[in-house]
């Protein structure tokens, strides 16, 4: 298949804090077409289990939804090759107040293949040690404590529709119950 889809050119049409847009120029099919293309650097997240086996969540507003979410903590890497548990850890901490020194790779998700090339390692956080918060200076975040299975039911009635939170609460909902 891909032999049927030649690049021939990309082109930066803008770059911002934490990502950068391209116009590819590619043959598909032999015709020419332009498509959209999104680099992100990565990212990781974190499912914490607290000692009683809730999830601590985030609560924050999200400009391109315009609404607020219920999401696991995550955050973009600081520099290109940074290796993603450190990330992990580092957004652990500064999200929810909490920190640990066992954390274990849960699973990989690629957010939006179609256009952007984002990739998130989830981890799974145990034995929380209570620290505090470090937002960024535009950060409102609220931390809540959630059973796995009152998740799972606000996953499948739609209320929580963040990629990354419904592979990795599903995810751990198999691999740990």
């Amino acid at each position: 298949m891909a032999d049927k889809v030649i690049r021939l050119d990309r082109q930066l049409k803008y770059q911002g804090t934490i990502l950068k847009i391209y116009e590819d120029t590619v043959i598909a099919n032999g015709h020419e077409a332009h498509w959209d293309y999104i680099h992100h650097d990565g990212a990781a997240a974190v499912v914490p289990v607290t000692g009683d086996g809730k999830i601590l969540m985030v609560r924050q507003f999200r400009n391109a939804l315009d609404r607020e979410t219920l999401e696991i903590p995550a955050g973009k890497l600081d520099a290109p090759g940074e290796p993603k548990i450190d990330c992990a850890y580092r957004e652990l901490e500064e999200e929810t107040g909490f920190r640990t020194e066992d954390m274990e790779y849960l699973i990989s998700v690629n957010t939006t293949v179609a256009f952007c090339d984002e990739a998130i390692d989830i981890f799974v956080a145990k034995n929380l040690i209570p620290s505090h918060q470090h937002l960024d200076e535009d950060e409102v975040i609220e931390v809540e404590a959630w059973a796995v299975d009152d998740l799972l039911k606000l996953i499948y009635e739609g209320r929580i529709t963040d990629g990354k939170t419904v592979a990795a609460i599903c995810a751990y909902a198999v691999k740990y119950r």
